[in-house]
């Protein structure tokens, strides 16, 4: 077993304090990691503070948007040298042999894939029984879990596309956004700025839909052709049957249906954020234009890495607030508060 540096809590009200943890020997197939960057993610918010049903394990260390260094690998591993640049991130294992495991799929993983942070495993594979993230100075990734970030992208700005820009990308790229396609992004923070700026080189019209205006100017400069408030209900009149993809980025309990009439004749809302309650809809809003609604995680491994290439490609990266690891509950607060443009990322060297 090796040690690093790394930052948790060790309960829902804590405070995050700098902790020592073990990480497993390097096996034939696995990358010692020197992470540089790690993006901080409103599940990582969940998770520590326990707000999703009772499930965190501590101590807790989260991160799932990790970029860093390689410093060694395994005497099986092809894929990475020593000094390459690489990300990990919300999964670090899965079955490899169901269906959506083979065709690339892992994050459908029908075993459940093993993710970066509070998933339960064995000694062997992580001290303590359950997996910890990238709030930390190291890591220990099985190879095929372990993905390139071209040189064409900052390890800082690259951190939070683990997370959130192939959660953006997925679902872009799933359901056809490209040239002659109408995108509206709801929301336009740490996930809608993302999905934002890979819709607009995908080549589509791209609309933002926000609570007000204040953020019009980022999004314009960001790729959007337009901006409306939704505060506004003229919107929701002057927009109808007018997108053929609508991504909620939001975690609140929007009215769905008056998005859903936003749609044109086949159009799809797709539902990443997490709301803590159920939500509802009308059916004829569906029935009413064979609209669909559907949801979406994370990308699988291959898509994962497309998405940074693309990235790469067109000069895509995160817009952050790069922080030190004393900042981590400040910036906690801050993010819940939406006081942030667009996303803080934790520099490990201050661990």
């Amino acid at each position: 077993m090796s040690t690093a540096a790394a930052y948790g809590v060790s309960a829902a009200d804590g405070s995050f304090e700098k902790v020592t943890i073990e990480r497993r020997d390097l096996g034939p197939h696995d990358v010692l990691i020197d992470i540089k960057y790690a993006g901080i993610c409103h599940s990582d918010i969940h998770t520590a503070r326990n707000e999703w049903g009772g499930g965190t394990k501590y101590p807790c260390v989260p991160g799932h948007e990790i970029a860093g260094i390689v410093a060694a690998v395994g005497s099986e591993v092809s894929g990475h040298r020593v000094g390459d640049r690489v990300g990990v991130g919300c999964m670090v294992d899965s079955c490899g042999e169901c269906e959506p495991c083979r065709a690339g799929e892992q994050q459908y993983c029908q075993r459940g894939a093993t993710m970066t942070y509070n998933t339960p495993v064995g000694e062997a594979v992580q001290p303590g029984g359950h997996t910890l993230g990238g709030y930390s100075t190291q890591v220990v990734v099985t190879d095929n879990f372990v993905v390139t970030i071209p040189e064409g992208i900052g390890l800082d700005a690259a951190a939070p596309l683990l997370c959130a820009g192939v959660t953006l990308f997925s679902p872009l790229r799933h359901w056809g956004a490209g040239p002659g396609k109408r995108v509206a992004i709801i929301g336009m923070g740490g996930l809608g700025h993302v999905g934002v700026k890979i819709a607009a080189a995908l080549g589509a019209e791209v609309t933002v839909l926000s609570q007000s205006l204040s953020k019009q100017d980022d999004g314009k400069l960001f790729g959007a052709q337009h901006y409306y408030a939704t505060a506004d209900k003229q919107t929701f009149k002057d927009l109808r049957g007018h997108f053929d993809l609508i991504i909620n980025t939001v975690s609140a309990n929007l009215p769905l249906d008056d998005y859903l009439r936003l749609l044109r004749v086949d159009g799809t809302l797709v539902l990443l954020g997490l709301p803590e309650k159920p939500l509802s809809v009308q059916t004829f809003n569906l029935a009413n234009g064979r609209r669909s609604l559907a949801g979406s995680m994370i990308g699988g491994i291959p898509q994962t890495q497309e998405m940074l290439n693309f990235c790469a490609e067109h000069g895509i990266g995160a817009e952050i607030e790069v922080i030190s690891a004393d900042q981590i509950d400040q910036a906690y607060d801050r993010v819940v508060a939406s006081d942030v443009r667009y996303r803080f990322v934790i520099d490990t060297a201050t661990m």
